[in-house]
């Protein structure tokens, strides 16, 4: 087996779990943060937003890290599309798919049908118009913004790091990430797919 075979064969979630403690066990000892959301007001600090808005009056400095982390998930994701990736679209249970079959939402079985990340039922450049498409992307997109705001951050600061840290506000979002996506999933996307 050569590097890429096994590299691009699926892992055992343990792995990817025992990478994130030690990365976590890491920030700790070195009294970092850890949350992706950070870097966009790192980019607005670097871009000069301090000069209209206080909150942004920071030293970017101290966040060079996690521009340099984002910088290396984009890079690596673009690798493991174009180099790593697999003949065959996403795999999803045969539960979903038929969940989703009964909302009107086709899964992929080849690439030639899509890779199946963004249902092209939604988020395809003909439904761009859609009432359906506009509450999924502008509203979505709103909410996720307005919510990491007010939340202190994103899923995986608070999921990851602040439960790492034994913090309660976290816990709290974590909680709220988890039931909002509960309503979601089971009240309002079968709703908005009905559109």
């Amino acid at each position: 087996m050569n590097i890429v075979e096994f590299i691009s064969q699926p892992w055992h979630w343990s792995v990817s779990g025992f990478a994130i403690a030690v990365v976590m066990l890491l920030l700790i000892i070195l009294g970092s943060r850890f949350g992706v959301s950070s870097s966009f007001e790192t980019l607005c600090t670097i871009a000069g937003a301090g000069r209209k808005i206080p909150y942004f009056n920071v030293d970017w400095r101290k966040q060079q890290w996690l521009l340099m982390f984002v910088a290396g998930s984009i890079i690596g994701a673009y690798l493991a599309s174009h180099f790593l990736g697999s003949d065959l679209p996403v795999q999803i249970s045969e539960a979903t798919s038929a969940d989703l079959a009964a909302l009107g939402v086709t899964t992929p079985t080849t690439l030639n049908e899509g890779a199946g990340y963004l249902p092209e039922e939604i988020f395809s450049f003909s439904k761009m118009g859609s009432l359906r498409t506009i509450l999924f992307t502008v509203m979505g997109g709103l909410f996720i913004g307005f919510g990491t705001r007010w939340a202190g951050g994103c899923t995986s600061g608070h999921a990851i790091s602040g439960l790492s840290n034994l913090q309660l506000p976290s816990l709290v979002a974590v909680i709220g990430f988890f039931a909002g996506g509960l309503l979601m999933t089971h009240v309002l996307f079968p709703y908005l797919l009905k559109l």
